[in-house]
């Protein structure tokens, strides 16, 4: 990550995961309306939401100022829940929820993640090969870099997000339900970055 320094982090699952004798099942993620079917916008959503408040605090701040920052999303996986969803609901002759097509574009967790914090930069979702659960792919970490060299940002939101999979079928969603449940091997991590 040579060039970079790193401003704030967050994770999921975080240190509320930790009891004292070892891991514990994390907290749930809170719901995130207009998402439906699936952890991975939520596990985004609160993973971004933990690193700007460890660097800017509260999103609310009367004073909070909108900054030049850039969203960087990276997951080898995508959104396995929503493509789950909308592949079984097709393959049943079912008609698809209409949120499903607004959430499979992974930008659409990012626009609501800027839209929130008055984040101007540009918004960039990659799929790199060989990701690492919990760790951000270095192929983001130079992207990030670009993005900063380039002027297009002050700072790099870079949020590395993966789902696991099911051990059995997919679930099955209605109209409106609430984000699918998160699973033990879900995580996520966030760096604010900005050029050393």
């Amino acid at each position: 990550m040579s060039g970079l320094r790193i401003l704030a982090e967050g994770r999921w699952p975080g240190p509320e995961a930790l009891d004292g004798c070892g891991p514990a099942a994390p907290a749930a993620l809170p719901p995130l309306p207009g998402f439906t079917a699936s952890s991975f916008n939520p596990l985004v959503a609160e993973t971004a939401e933990r690193c700007l408040r460890a660097h800017y605090g509260p999103a609310d701040a009367p004073d909070r100022a909108p900054s030049r920052t850039a969203l960087l999303l990276a997951s080898g996986s995508g959104d396995r829940a929503t493509a789950r969803a909308i592949d079984a609901a097709a393959a049943s002759g079912r008609r698809v929820p209409p949120l499903l097509f607004f959430q499979s574009n992974p930008n659409a967790v990012l626009g609501l993640v800027a839209a929130r914090w008055q984040l101007t930069g540009p918004v960039v979702a990659v799929s790199p090969l060989g990701t690492v659960p919990g760790e951000v792919p270095p192929d983001a970490l130079e992207l990030a870099a670009l993005l900063l060299a380039d002027g297009d940002a002050d700072q790099v939101l870079v949020i590395a997000a993966e789902q696991t999979e099911p051990a059995d079928q997919p679930e099955q969603p209605g109209e409106g339900e609430a984000s699918g449940p998160t699973r033990p091997g879900d995580t996520a991590v966030a760096l604010l970055v900005t050029l050393a």
